[in-house]
């Protein structure tokens, strides 16, 4: 197929002239060889599906709602602690359990969605998320409300893949591109007002009852978005019924194994004392390694892999993977540290502490409606500018906060967070769209799994990370020193992305040499 799209372009162009980087509204896109821009690639067969356009606000209601969940708790435990009468161990796990149980089915869950359909698997992990939703709000011990947080982790793992598949299906050419800078802004703002919307469902709910809230919101939105799915997402073309071992379980289970080996460590940080913990990380690298040998053998006995590893010697996708890795590294850990630092630093309420992140939200929202369009212009330079940014609009926070501390440290940082927020706009959805451009979409739900398993590690590194930085300084030197030394850890990541950007764009800006023997002979 690769060959085919090669010639294809080939032909299309005369030698000694440089190609066009425009591509046809109808055409999906693949970057081409100067600086990570994209030319038109072979488009899949078939017409648009004249339903796309609600199909894919159904996708993004269902994504906000899954993703949302990752941030919101993080301003509802002081009221989770008080209602419930929560113990610290059981704490943790109302938020990192989450966490554990969404990264732990990303990639299997997409692979399902490619085999069995895509609308089936996210039909069946929204019921359970609007399910798992209300268990949550209605618990009424500890225990019960993390068993719930872990079901609504794994119907969110179920949904999040399914969705960017779906883009890949119904979707080429420019409007994917406007399709993903429509996710990318979702996937941006829900992380960014978490925070502010668990605050304004506490402040108007009370802040003894206000956080079953939290949690109850999910349910009318999940019951309309399941009425409107079964009616508008279409089906997958190459589903239909399968066998276990074209779901390759054994992949699946050493998949599962290393990935909560290697997350366990990083969300239980801060709750698991001495460092033991560490040792976890090793064994995760020995099962990810037994993982990828094994899916580079099944197939010869006859079974599917879970994950095709020839996607990763494309090279926009292993880059985009990386990248994304370090930046949400980055990006996630802002938001944990900064409600850290206002609530418990300068005693702000959930909803002032939401607002102070606003700004970033909406920085973030206005600059992934255009990063949609320009991506497709600019293709990876437009992913390294905004990571530039980010790290500016960081650094910018961090001299804030040192030069303004105290109660007004909140308006202080207004500025350099929308200029954050800005630049993080340029990022995910751009990432995304360069990320799967050649991905073929019968393996789009595992692609855009592992896509979203890299984001969930990197925020679990980050926010590990970060919190080690933050809580090692706090009794030392004080809520704003430690701020400021959590934020260099975020800057660093988001710039360890940066030069994964600029590598990327390095290697393809440098033409192919052809060997010059076979023309002397």
């Amino acid at each position: 197929m690769g060959r085919n799209a090669g010639g294809a372009g080939a032909r299309g162009s005369r030698p000694g002239k440089r190609k066009s980087t425009h591509v046809d509204e109808e055409e999906p896109v693949r970057p081409d060889r100067a600086a990570g821009r994209t030319v038109p690639a072979p488009a899949d067969g078939g017409g648009p599906d004249p339903k796309r356009w609600q199909a894919l606000a159904v996708c993004l209601v269902a994504g906000f709602m899954t993703l949302l969940d990752v941030s919101i708790v993080n301003v509802a435990l002081p009221s989770i602690r008080t209602g419930l009468d929560t113990p610290e161990s059981h704490l943790q796990w109302v938020l990192s359990g989450y966490a554990l149980a969404f990264g732990l089915l990303l990639v299997p869950a997409g692979r399902l969605g490619d085999a069995r359909g895509r609308r089936a698997v996210f039909m069946a992990g929204l019921a359970l998320f609007t399910l798992a939703s209300a268990a949550c709000g209605a618990a009424q011990s500890s225990l019960w409300l993390v068993i719930a947080r872990l079901a609504q982790g794994f119907a969110g793992g179920l949904v999040s893949p399914q969705i960017s598949a779906l883009i890949q299906q119904m979707f080429t050419g420019r409007e994917r591109g406007r399709a993903f800078g429509m996710f990318g802004t979702v996937v941006g703002i829900s992380t960014a007002v978490g925070p502010l919307t668990g605050g304004l469902l506490i402040q108007a709910a009370g802040a003894e009852e206000g956080w079953r809230w939290v949690f109850y919101v999910n349910v009318p939105l999940g019951a309309v978005c399941l009425l409107l799915a079964r009616r508008l997402l279409p089906d997958t073309p190459s589903a239909g019924p399968v066998t276990a071992r074209a779901l390759d379980p054994l992949g699946v289970l050493l998949l599962g194994a290393g990935t909560l080996t290697l997350l366990l460590p990083l969300v239980q940080a801060q709750q698991w004392p001495g460092n033991g913990k560490w040792l976890l990380l090793p064994a995760a690298a020995v099962l990810l390694a037994l993982f990828a040998f094994w899916e580079s053998r099944c197939a010869r006995w006859d079974v599917v892999p879970v994950v095709r590893l020839t996607l990763f010697r494309i090279r926009a996708y292993s880059a985009g993977l990386t990248l994304i890795l370090f930046y949400f590294a980055g990006f996630t850990s802002i938001f944990f540290v900064t409600t850290l630092y206002l609530q418990s630093g300068q005693g702000y309420s959930a909803l002032l502490a939401g607002l102070a992140i606003t700004p970033f939200a909406l920085g973030s929202a206005l600059a992934a409606a255009l990063s949609g369009r320009l991506v497709h212009r600019f293709g990876r330079p437009l992913v390294a500018a905004g990571l530039a940014t980010v790290a500016l609009g960081l650094g910018g926070v961090a001299l804030a906060v040192h030069y303004v501390p105290g109660r007004d440290a909140g308006w202080a940082m207004a500025a350099p967070l929308l200029l954050a927020g800005l630049g993080s706009g340029l990022v995910i959805a751009p990432n995304q769209t360069l990320t799967l451009a050649q991905v073929p979409v019968e393996t789009a739900g595992s692609a855009g799994g592992a896509l979203q398993t890299s984001q969930r590690v990197g925020s679990a590194l980050g926010i590990a990370a970060v919190g080690a930085v933050f809580f090692g300084q706090v009794s030392d030197q004080g809520w704003a020193d430690a701020y400021d030394h959590g934020l260099l850890v975020s800057v660093a990541f988001v710039v360890a992305a940066l030069v994964v950007a600029l590598t990327d764009i390095g290697t393809s800006a440098r033409p192919s040499r052809t060997p010059r023997r076979e023309h002397g002979r």
